[in-house]
């Protein structure tokens, strides 16, 4: 893989060493949606959970990175007496998306999320429900990677995911 400047995905268990081996130093952006999920469990009481979630969104909608820390910072301690878990949880995992702030502000909505991703996920279900079976693995890899390369040639001749003219190295 040749110019991946960032990886945007969930914290399932058996990516880290992967991602690790073959992209090396590549950032990585946890999904800030998971983390409000993930955060909402925490929370004790039903009565807190709206203000827990416009707490973070507000965090992950900050200005810049030394903003959304500040505010990271308030928040811990904001909850450390009413709930301790979240508190707890809140400074060791919630840093992790912050990744998007090292990115120009014109692409933080695009890679704050994985909704593009999900979206391809359901556009490949959609493609292999219609065949139904399949006769060979070989015959599914091929349908999913000829749907890939027309997404992939879309983004490079149409509309770009993030623009290559923004993303110099000035941000990396």
């Amino acid at each position: 893989m040749n110019s991946v400047k960032l990886v945007i995905s969930n914290d399932h268990v058996g990516l880290g060493a992967p991602r690790r081996a073959v992209l090396g130093s590549v950032s990585c952006q946890r999904w800030q949606y998971r983390l409000q999920q993930n955060a909402q469990s925490l929370v004790p009481r039903q009565s807190l959970r709206k203000e827990v979630a416009a707490d973070i969104r507000a965090m992950f909608n900050a200005p810049d990175k030394t903003t959304a820390e500040q505010y990271l910072k308030v928040i811990i301690e904001k909850y450390a007496r009413s709930a301790p878990r979240l508190s707890a949880w809140m400074k060791e995992n919630l840093a992790e998306g912050f990744t998007v702030f090292d990115f120009p502000l014109e692409h933080r909505r695009s890679i704050r999320t994985t909704n593009s991703l999900e979206r391809i996920n359901k556009e490949i279900r959609r493609r292999t429900r219609v065949v139904g079976v399949f006769p060979n693995e070989a015959s599914c890899l091929r349908l999913i990677s000829a749907r890939l390369m027309e997404i992939s040639e879309d983004w490079q001749i149409g509309k770009r995911y993030c623009a290559v003219r923004s993303l110099n190295n000035d941000y990396f």
